[in-house]
């Protein structure tokens, strides 16, 4: 008998039920062990007419309350943002003028010699900082060391010029004395003779004196006339010789100013072959080499003061209706998105930017399109700021100017109007 005969007669055949399905559940069950009771189905039953809703539905309503909740703190949020942004734009963005037109620049100085000469010594490096008074380079000094020995040699021979006309002055008043004394010896000898030959015409005439000594005193005289005269010419070429070595004395007084302006154009020049920072900055755009041979006006290098660094914004012409000096300005550099820097409107340029292009605009030729034009406004920052020193020339800012309790530019005040008008009201 097979295994599956004898199981049969060991299970009786009312507990075979046909109709009742296996339980696929669970494995049978192995030889020997109790029998496992069938499983109970899920269902529960209620009285007819009594029927629950579906589960679904039931768990669909918290989930649909939070979903509520949330449209709802979401609207809430979005009107107290809203409301907000409004007041807000309505108490200060309003008044705030912005733009991002606008670059960081400095009043950088081009560091040139003023004499040529071959550089001997170069002292600074690339984006070295400086002090004023330090020496950036030295140009070869001998010849202007040279130039400076010579003028001052020339400037001692005016001196000594000067000297010699002073003593031939001095010598030239002894020598007036001498002719003075000459005229006076003349006329007492010219005096002598008169008498002499008066008294020999007056002997002639009476007959006890000769032709011969009346001639003679006459001649004398004549003789002693003359000789007067040669005296007082000698005297009077003395006097003049004083007048022209006095002019000699001037000069050699010029020619000693002169050889002395020479001298300090030589020292001049020679302080000229050390070149020395003008203020405090930094190295730029450095082109000078050890050894180079340099001209006057020559590009050395480019000293850029990096405490002083400005902002020009350029803003369009329908923002400036509010804008005036003093303002209080917001800045925002690219560079450094995480510092906010202040300043102040400092002033208004002229004129736009394009009336002081290199090749303006010309609307009375040809067709024209109206653009807005940009006026540059010169921005200075605050020199405490956390990016004091560390801004370049050149950065990109973003600039809002708060125009708060300033009035429209035509409805501001004249001042000269004002003054007219207090000036009438204070005649009588």
């Amino acid at each position: 008998m097979t295994h599956s005969a004898q199981l049969a007669e060991r299970v009786p055949s009312a507990e075979l039920d046909a109709s009742a399905p296996p339980n696929r559940s669970h494995p049978p069950a192995a030889r020997g062990s109790p029998p496992i009771a069938p499983e109970k189905p899920d269902v529960e039953h209620h009285p007819a007419g009594d029927e629950p809703e579906p589960r679904t539905k039931a768990a669909g309503r918290p989930r649909k309350a939070r979903r509520l909740l949330l449209i709802g703190c979401a609207l809430l949020a979005l009107l107290g943002g809203g409301g907000w942004y409004g007041w807000r734009w309505y108490t200060v963005g309003r008044f705030l003028v912005e733009t991002d037109d606008a670059y960081t620049q400095a009043d950088d100085i081009i560091i040139s010699p003023q004499v040529s000469g071959y550089v001997s010594e170069l002292l600074v490096t690339d984006n070295q900082p400086v002090r004023r008074g330090d020496v950036i380079a030295r140009i070869d000094d001998r010849v202007f060391r040279a130039l400076v020995d010579q003028a001052r040699a020339e400037r001692d021979v005016q001196v000594a010029n000067e000297r010699n006309v002073a003593a031939q002055i001095a010598r030239q008043g002894s020598v007036i004395a001498q002719m003075e004394a000459e005229v006076a010896s003349a006329q007492a000898r010219l005096a002598f003779a008169a008498q002499e030959d008066a008294r020999s015409s007056a002997l002639v005439q009476r007959g006890t004196g000769t032709v011969q000594r009346a001639q003679q005193t006459q001649s004398t005289l004549r003789a002693s006339e003359a000789e007067l005269a040669k005296s007082k010419a000698n005297l009077a070429a003395a006097r003049q010789q004083l007048d022209v070595l006095r002019s000699q004395r001037e000069q050699a007084r010029a020619a000693i100013e002169h050889a002395a302006a020479a001298l300090d154009q030589a020292k001049i020049n020679l302080g000229y072959t050390t070149i020395t920072a003008p203020r405090d900055g930094t190295v730029g755009d450095r082109s000078v080499r050890l050894g180079q041979l340099v001209q006057p006006g020559t590009r050395l290098l480019t000293l850029v003061p990096m405490r002083e660094v400005y902002v020009v914004a350029n803003y369009k012409e329908t923002q400036l209706a509010r804008m005036a000096s003093g303002q209080p300005v917001e800045i925002s550099v690219d560079g450094y998105p995480d510092a906010s820097v202040r300043g102040r409107v400092d002033s208004l340029a002229p004129g736009s930017g394009a009336q002081f292009a290199l090749l303006p605009p010309e609307n009375a030729t040809g067709n024209f399109t109206k653009i807005v034009q940009r006026v540059p406004v010169k921005i200075v920052l605050d020199h405490a700021g956390p990016l004091a020193g560390r801004l370049r020339p050149g950065l990109s800012v973003t600039t809002s100017v708060d125009v708060r309790g300033t009035p429209i530019l035509a409805q501001r005040p004249d001042p000269q109007r004002t003054a007219a008008q207090a000036g009438a009201g204070a005649a009588p």
